[in-house]
């Protein structure tokens, strides 16, 4: 009956995996399709989100289930309750690509990116796709050192997500409020994809050390 309940547990974690590998999947197909004006990729990333809903609720029931069956205590409930919580960032994650894909579509067939601003679009989602990978390596192997790195990543994002900020303010736009508007919303999109990124990661530290102040 354990290992039944062990096998369980296990699979809901690569379940974890799997939606994680989605949604970093998504965010790079968002990042081309924005920085390239690639219709048919954007359109790929927002059909594509029903996916990570479907796996989304297919975790969440799962889990519920497990929790209703074998009323998990000490660690096995931890991991149940921080599957529930990690599950709903990734899920946020997926939408947060989905916000970036549709910018993209508004746009085309013109780029929503200027120019000037390509390479530090471009770095964000480099930024977005160390960190993700990161946070699916932390889910697999529940290092709490490699959780910790993810703060580090975050900064970047949050530095990137400044400069975007002062080109918007500090010189003069000579590209309408439309693009502003444009590059203010992506700014954010991806800063908050980063967010929840490390959220995960300090779930896992929660579930591993069990100090609520870290999750």
């Amino acid at each position: 009956m354990r290992d039944a309940f062990t096998d369980e547990l296990e699979s809901i974690n690569q379940s974890l995996i799997e939606m994680t590998n989605l949604v970093a999947s998504a965010m790079a197909r968002a990042t081309t399709a924005l920085l390239d004006a690639d219709l048919q990729l954007a359109e790929n990333v927002i059909s594509g989100d029903e996916t990570v809903d479907l796996l989304r609720n297919e975790i969440e029931e799962r889990a519920f289930d497990v929790m209703a069956r074998q009323a998990p205590v000490a660690t096995d409930l931890r991991m149940m309750v921080t599957t529930l919580r990690m599950v709903a960032d990734l899920e946020r994650m997926g939408d947060l690509a989905l916000h970036v894909a549709k910018v993209a579509r508004r746009r085309y067939p013109g780029r929503a990116v200027p120019p000037e601003l390509r390479g530090t679009l471009l770095e964000m989602g480099q930024v977005a796709q160390r960190i993700v990978a990161k946070a699916g390596s932390v889910i697999a192997s529940r290092d709490t050192e490699l959780a910790k790195q993810l703060e580090s990543d975050d900064d970047a994002m949050d530095g990137l997500h400044r400069t975007l900020f002062r080109v918007l303010i500090e010189k003069p736009w000579p590209h309408g409020m439309e693009a502003a508007i444009d590059i203010t919303l992506c700014g954010r999109y991806y800063e908050r994809y980063a967010d929840h990124a490390v959220s995960v990661a300090r779930r896992v530290i929660y579930l591993v050390t069990g100090d609520i102040a870290s999750s």
